[in-house]
This record gives structure tokens, C-alpha cells and sequence, in this order.
């Protein structure tokens, strides 16, 4: 047989994109399942089983089609390939540019003619270009920059409202009467779930889904329609807000769907747009949806890119310390990490102030390695991918890239995680002390690290308030006394 071979990836579940969109009765669809690329490392079941699901589903859909799906499970994309040459001789080989520079290394080594990425708005090189000789890849440039270009939310060259965001009024603590959010929309599990979770490797971790992941374009268009008619209505003013009476809170839920190509950031951008247009959406929460599809997803897509395999491997602030056992564990009597390490057990997910504020800010503080947060963050997030995670760990959460990406550390106390959540009522430690056993550890750990790191940290604007703060308590000794006691205790995983 010979002809066009069509290679998909599991992250690349659009038909209506990329070499797929314009195949035919005599091109090939080849799939291939690597059982070394899913037991490579200990994923979140709910991760695999997004990925493999959503491509043995399309996959059925493509043969419904008329379609000829070769759909391979191998020992390695290597050898599913070869397997792929001898049986059906292809004339050519064809895919889709792969998300990561590993990725896209295998398939020219394997002679894959690849084609542009077309899951994002951007070009990496019209970001270079817009960034070409600033020192700082600021995230608001590039957002307004977005809106003028791709015209959402737009009167002519300028914001619908006059305003460019609403970041300020989105940002609101969850009153003590709580608020009703929407329940996100499950699925039941079918053969074909079932067929996958008997699948799965044994180095998976984590729960099994309850159905709250799409693996269809049905099901992803259907979550889409749910997002912009129940959920995004009350999303702005709640966006950063922690609660332990609801995982999910007004958050869409939509990036699994997006990552893997059930859904695509234009029509999501559109359904935003057209919602607000129409009056059913308030415009603080319609702009905070949009500039976290269309601004940060699509900053951290090109900044990937943008700076190179070696960003990986930045550690500007020297942080050395292994990654604490309480992030496998998830015991610990911290209630807020506690409570945030069980929801990525249970669903695989949390949004991205528990990420930042919970998780990345008890690495920071800690000086924990930024390659182990990484890899861990990697492993544990149904959303996640490379090009996600090295921007969001390296640049935002660890600042290990030195300010490349953010103006500041992104650094906070117990003040902080009692101010946005209700995590802090009940717990053994107390955020207003930061000395003692009873010491909230971010309290201690925050006083900490401005002080081991005040030279570096005194010049930096948007830091240096706080620096003169640190060098300004009475009690500076004691507290950094205190912090080697929490951190052997974070090592040790009595804490």
C-alpha cells in the first residue's frame, strides 16, 4: 500500500486543524499508543486516561467516517511507527508539529514531514518579534496586543468599556454566607473508559475520573456551552478565591479540553465574546475569561518557545532543597496544603491560585529545586504539558528565571491564604504568628525568605517594601530560628 500517512498525537484531537482537516479516502490515520511514553512517569490517572480515551474515541469516530485508522499499541512511539512502515508502506509520513521540543526532536529524527501547530492564536515568531529587544516578556503588552489583533471585546482599536481589564474586581474573597457556584457536568463512564482504566499502567497515581473530563468533541462542546451559559456569570469577582466547600468554584473547567484539542481557544474566544455582546455575561467576567485564554495561555504557549530548551534547567534564586515529602504524600497539618493536595488527588486539578499561592508558594519559600516542583506539577495535573508547566513553575511560581517572566516573586505569608480562603479556620498553626510551634509555616517561611534573599530582592520595585519590612522586625533572629526548625520538619514530612 502507499500513500499519505496522517500521524495524530494525543493532544491533538481536532479534526478541523492541521493535516487532518483536509484528509481524504486515500490518506491513512495513524494513532499510536507508547506504553513507554505513559509509564514513563507516574502520572495522574486522570491524565491518561484523558489523553487515551480521547484518541481511542476519535479514533472510532474516524472509522465511522470512512476513514482508514491505523491505531497502534506499541512499545514505543519508535516502534509503533516502524511497525506502521512495514505493514502499510506509506509514501509519506505526516503530523502535525508535536507541543515540545523533545517532541518535535523525535519526529524529524523519524523522517515526520511536520506541519505548523495550529491549537493556538499565536506565532511564536510574531511574539519575538512584538518582544524583540525587551528585557522583561510583559504579559500585559502582549494582552492588549492580543485584543487589538484578534478583536475581542473591542470597539475598533480600543476595549469595548474603555477599560483593558478588570483585574482589580476580580479579585474578591468569598463572603461568610459562602456562594451557590454551578455544579461542573459529569459523564458516566463507558466501555471504552473502562477499557482504557483496565489499561493503565501501574506507575499511574491518584483517583480514577468520575466523568468530569471530556474525551469527545461532543462532550467538550457541551461543557463549553455549559461554561458560557451557568458558570462564567459568576466567575469574575470570585476568580482567586480558595474554598474548601468547592473544588472547582466558578472556574470553566476547560483547560483539559483545550490541551489536548477537544476544543479550540478561538471558538471559546468567540462563545466569550458573543455571551458579553448579548448581555448574558458581566464584563468583569467575560474580559477574566478572555485574558486567560487569549492573554496567559497563549503568552505561556510563546514564551515556551520563545526561550528555548535551556529554560527548563533556570535557577536564578540557588533553591537546592528536594521536593518535600508532603507533595506525594499530601499529609501534613498545614490545612491549606492538605486540603489543596487532596483535590489534585481526587480530580487532578485545582486552578491556578491554589497552584500559585498554595503549591508554588510553598516551593518558593522553601527553596525546593525547580526542576522537582516541575516534574511534579508535570506528572499531577490533567491540564498539564511541558510547554504549560516550565513557564508557569520556572517563571511564574519559583521566579527561577530572575524576573524574566514576572516583576516579582510571587511571595506571600499566611495573610494572604487567610485573606482569599477559608483554609486557615481550624488549623493547627496560626497565620498571625511567626514564631513558636503554633507559627502558620508560610508566615515563618515568608519573613524567611526576604531574608535570605534581601540583596537580591531590595532593588526589585515591587519587593522592596517588603524587604525593609523584614530587615525591620524585632524578631528577625527568632523567626529565621523558626524557619530551619519548619523546614527540616517540611523534609522530614512531620510538618
Amino acid at each position: 500500500m502507499t500513500g499519505r500517512t496522517i500521524w495524530v498525537l494525543g493532544d491533538q484531537l481536532d479534526r478541523s486543524i492541521g493535516p487532518l482537516s483536509g484528509a481524504d479516502s486515500t490518506d491513512t490515520i495513524l494513532m499510536v499508543e507508547s506504553a513507554e511514553h505513559l509509564a514513563r512517569r507516574p502520572w495522574h490517572r486522570q491524565r491518561v486516561h484523558l489523553i487515551v480515551a480521547g484518541m481511542r474515541r476519535l479514533a472510532g469516530e474516524l472509522r465511522s467516517d470512512g476513514f482508514d485508522v491505523d491505531y497502534r499499541k506499541a512499545a514505543t512511539y519508535e516502534d509503533g511507527l516502524a511497525d506502521h512502515r512495514r505493514m502499510r508502506a506509506p509514501d509519506r509520513i505526516v503530523a502535525m508539529a508535536p507541543s515540545s521540543f523533545g517532541g518535535r526532536a523525535l519526529f524529524v529524527r523519524l523522517g515526520v514531514e511536520l506541519t505548523a501547530d495550529e491549537r493556538f492564536l499565536t506565532d511564536p515568531d510574531a511574539f519575538a518579534a512584538l518582544f524583540d529587544g525587551k528585557a522583561r516578556l510583559t504579559m500585559e503588552v502582549f494582552y492588549r496586543w492580543q485584543r487589538r489583533r484578534l478583536g475581542y471585546l473591542m470597539d475598533g482599536d480600543q476595549p469595548a468599556t474603555g477599560r483593558w481589564n478588570y483585574d482589580e474586581e476580580n479579585r474578591q474573597s468569598l463572603p461568610k454566607g459562602g456562594v451557590d457556584f454551578p455544579e461542573p457536568m459529569v459523564d458516566a463512564l463507558d466501555e471504552i473508559d473502562a477499557a482504557v482504566l483496565h489499561d493503565l499502567p501501574s506507575t499511574t497515581v491518584g483517583a480514577e475520573p468520575i466523568g468530569v473530563w471530556p474525551t469527545s468533541r461532543a462532550a467538550a462542546l457541551a461543557r463549553l456551552r455549559h461554561a458560557i451559559d451557568e458558570v462564567l456569570p459568576r466567575f469574575g469577582p470570585y476568580e482567586d478565591a480558595m474554598t474548601t466547600t468547592s473544588w472547582h468554584l466558578a472556574h470553566t473547567l476547560l483547560s483539559p479540553a483545550l490541551n489536548v484539542g477537544l476544543l479550540h481557544p478561538r471558538e471559546v474566544a468567540d462563545a466569550i465574546d458573543e455571551a458579553w455582546r448579548a448581555g448574558k455575561v458581566p464584563i468583569a467576567s467575560a474580559e477574566g475569561l478572555l485574558r486567560q485564554v487569549i492573554g496567559w495561555r497563549e503568552f505561556v504557549w510563546c514564551l515556551y518557545w520563545h526561550e528555548g530548551p535551556s529554560y527548563i534547567d533556570r535557577n536564578e534564586l540557588d533553591a537546592r532543597r528536594p521536593l518535600p515529602p508532603v507533595f506525594v504524600t499530601g499529609r501534613t497539618d498545614m490545612a491549606c496544603v492538605s486540603h489543596v493536595l487532596a483535590d489534585v488527588d481526587t480530580y487532578g486539578w485545582t486552578h491556578h491560585i491554589p497552584r500559585l499561592m498554595i503549591l508554588g508558594n510553598l516551593a518558593l519559600l522553601a527553596g525546593v529545586e525547580p526542576r522537582s516542583l516541575l516534574e511534579w506539577m508535570w506528572e499531577r495535573f490533567v491540564d498539564g504539558a511541558e510547554w504549560v508547566m516550565v513557564p508557569n513553575v520556572i517563571g511564574m511560581a519559583l521566579h527561577a528565571d530572575g524576573g524574566r517572566m514576572a516583576t516579582k516573586p510571587y511571595a506571600a505569608g499566611g495573610a494572604y491564604i487567610d485573606r482569599m480562603s477559608d483554609f486557615c479556620s481550624g488549623c493547627r498553626y496560626d497565620r498571625k504568628q511567626r514564631t513558636g510551634e503554633r507559627a502558620c509555616p508560610f508566615t515563618t517561611l515568608y519573613w524567611d525568605f526576604l531574608a535570605r534573599h534581601t540583596d537580591r530582592l531590595a532593588g526589585n520595585h515591587r519587593m522592596s517594601r517588603q524587604v525593609a519590612a523584614s530587615r525591620a522586625l524585632v524578631d528577625l533572629p527568632e523567626v529565621r530560628s523558626r524557619a530551619a526548625v519548619v523546614l527540616e520538619q517540611l523534609d522530614a514530612g512531620t510538618l
